[in-house]
């Protein structure tokens, strides 16, 4: 059998990723520090993030759909537990009803819906000020869940990445909801929300962007790893003369000659229109511009300061995601999740 290689890789580091979580379970001040892993782990690969996590002591995990649980639900060992961010459509009910996943309930309808088919341990999610999922906070939340086997009441902090009132505000009134509602647990604080500190600890947290090298406030920088670096092979090297042009529409001309790598990679792969003339390669400890406008599936980065590099060759493409965000005008959690099906992910 042929085995066919892609010519394009994600470097993802394991141990940058235990390292995360382990700093984000530290600031929790002793609460259960989850991870969500949905939409594939943010790209990385959902199942071998799973493993991972669970060898290194992490047992709540949380997904968005059951399509998501259902791939994972092999995994879920004893003392694992896996919660369905969406709750439970009509639709998701069979399913639900007969799995060791957990839906995470949010409206008076998915609420009533799992009590009266006998649904066992469920999450609720409480709205407290985004506006998003949840149960209103300020209706009768006691009311509406008497009778359900709460495992994890939980709410959703908006802006715990600024300094604004509003994150203390939330808490409050997660508070007030807590004190009157039987649960087993109570969980607030995403990545952003647990650089706030202990107090929005609660018993677990449930960090994303900052396990997968997302830093979400400036004050976990220096803890936060990198844990995705994507690579690209060389297909083309070639020089372009002083007063060419390069890529579409001619958006770089040529002050000199300069040797060029032409990469396969574009906003096909994730690497989107953004980092036209503002991203970069790196090879040897040298950045590499991108010269000209990113195509669909090929970018073009000089290389005239290193006249070894050649086709077949792989470079790293900067990809720290505070300064690609910077530099693409993207949130980190698109640089993240946009990462197409077409790398080779490859963990080391």
């Amino acid at each position: 059998m042929i085995s066919l290689f892609a010519p394009l890789r994600l470097r993802l580091d394991g141990a940058a990723l235990l390292s995360n979580w382990r700093w984000l379970a530290k600031q929790g001040g002793g609460a259960a520090c989850g991870a969500a892993i949905k939409a594939d782990s943010y790209g990385l690969g959902a199942a071998e993030v799973m493993r991972r996590l669970t060898a290194a002591g992490c047992r709540d995990f949380f997904v968005s759909n059951w399509i998501e649980a259902a791939a994972l639900e092999p995994l879920l060992d004893e003392g694992i537990g896996l919660s369905v961010l969406h709750g439970a459509r009509k639709e998701d009910m069979a399913y639900a009803l007969a799995s060791r996943a957990r839906p995470v309930l949010s409206t008076p309808e998915q609420v009533t819906r799992w009590r009266e088919a006998g649904g066992g341990a469920c999450d609720v999610m409480i709205d407290t000020g985004m506006n998003r999922l949840g149960l209103d906070w300020r209706g009768d939340v006691a009311g509406w869940t008497q009778g359900l086997r709460i495992e994890t009441l939980a709410s959703h902090l908006a802006s715990a990445d600024e300094d604004t009132p509003l994150s203390a505000l939330q808490r409050e009134r997660f508070v007030a909801v807590k004190d009157k509602v039987t649960a087993r647990r109570a969980s607030l604080a995403n990545s952003a929300g647990i650089c706030l500190g202990a107090d929005y600890a609660f018993d677990l947290t449930r960090p994303g962007l900052a396990l997968y090298g997302g830093v979400p406030r400036t004050d976990a920088a220096e803890h936060i790893r990198q844990v995705v670096t994507p690579q690209a092979q060389v297909l083309q090297r070639r020089r372009v003369i002083a007063g060419d042009t390069i890529g579409y529409n001619a958006t770089f001309t040529a002050p000199a000659d300069v040797e060029i790598a032409v990469l396969n990679l574009g906003y096909a792969d994730g690497y989107l229109r953004g980092f036209s003339g503002r991203g970069a390669a790196v090879a040897e400890g040298q950045e590499l511009p991108v010269l000209g406008r990113v195509s669909m599936d090929l970018l073009a980065v000089d290389v005239s300061a290193l006249p070894d590099i050649a086709e077949g060759d792989w470079l790293d493409i900067d990809y720290r995601l505070p300064d690609a965000a910077a530099a693409s005008g993207l949130s980190q959690y698109e640089l993240l999740t946009a990462l197409g099906r077409r790398f080779d992910r490859v963990w080391a």
